[in-house]
């Protein structure tokens, strides 16, 4: 199957034939797998501290001939910690179990839980093969919420795109590409609700187009300050990056040198 090849001015160039990775029949169960395999694997273990809640001392005698015992005065048997001591009683209050106030958790997080799921390398492979065709479907795209309308996919643009240092020069390309509605789209923020806002992830951002390059370039610099944007070289793609959220479909450019390096090396194949 051949694809058009579009300048950086938006015109058309040339034709290109596309790989082998393009055919692959689209797996939605796999690129769900794929995806959270990678979600797992980057998510940082937490868990409280072991001794948390049981560093104060505690003391609850049983025995009827202990100083300080608790038989015959109304008191629980909850390990308690002594606050203030007259003559042969104590003043005490609950500590170390799980109901009392500053004490221990019941079933904290564990620090050694792990949360990592493996994934065969022929089905992560199938997989990116099946995000990279569903990249062909417009009705996919759309269903993800991007805006292509008079646009034909894949989209592959010449080489020159690599170079591109400047970020009005990227803002330029999209326009060039009729994908001005798409820049659009990605550029409103939504505040989060709740405690987020205290914890780093404020913003709400959109998913935006993804750019395809052959090796590290000046692209990568000048389109970081476009929201929802994302550029990856060809041989690093994966599952989420094609497929964010599980979802199939993202909108992707690619250059004209990218697609030459997957065809050559056979990748993901």
């Amino acid at each position: 199957m051949k694809a058009q090849v579009y300048s950086i001015t938006g015109q058309k160039k040339s034709q290109i034939e596309l790989p082998i990775q393009f055919s692959e029949e689209i797996r939605t169960d796999l690129i769900k797998r794929a995806v959270h395999s990678i979600q797992a694997n980057s998510r940082q273990p937490y868990g409280s501290d072991p001794n948390a809640g049981t560093r104060q001392g505690n003391s609850t005698p049983k025995r009827r001939k202990r100083f300080g015992t608790t038989y015959g005065y109304g008191i629980s048997r909850v390990k308690r910690k002594v606050m203030w001591n007259r003559g042969t009683r104590f003043g005490w209050v609950a500590s170390f179990v799980a109901n009392a106030v500053g004490g221990r958790k019941a079933f904290p997080p564990l620090a050694e839980k792990v949360y990592s799921q493996k994934i065969n390398k022929k089905e992560k492979r199938l997989a990116i093969r099946s995000a990279i065709a569903a990249t062909l479907s417009k009705d996919l795209v759309i269903s993800r919420g991007h805006k292509i309308n008079n646009v034909s996919l894949p989209i592959i643009v010449e080489s020159k795109i690599e170079s591109l240092s400047k970020t009005k020069q990227v803002s330029e390309l999209f326009k060039k590409l009729n994908l001005i509605a798409e820049l659009e789209r990605t550029a409103e923020k939504k505040v989060r609700a709740g405690v987020s806002r205290l914890r780093g992830r404020k913003y709400k951002i959109k998913k935006g187009p993804l750019f395809v390059v052959s090796k590290k370039c000046s692209l990568q610099k000048s389109s970081k300050n476009i929201l929802g944007v994302d550029v990856c070289e060809v041989s690093n793609l994966n599952a989420e990056l094609l497929a964010p959220g599980t979802q199939p479909g993202r909108l992707v450019i690619w250059s004209e040198d990218a697609i030459k390096e997957m065809n050559e090396k056979r990748l993901f194949v």
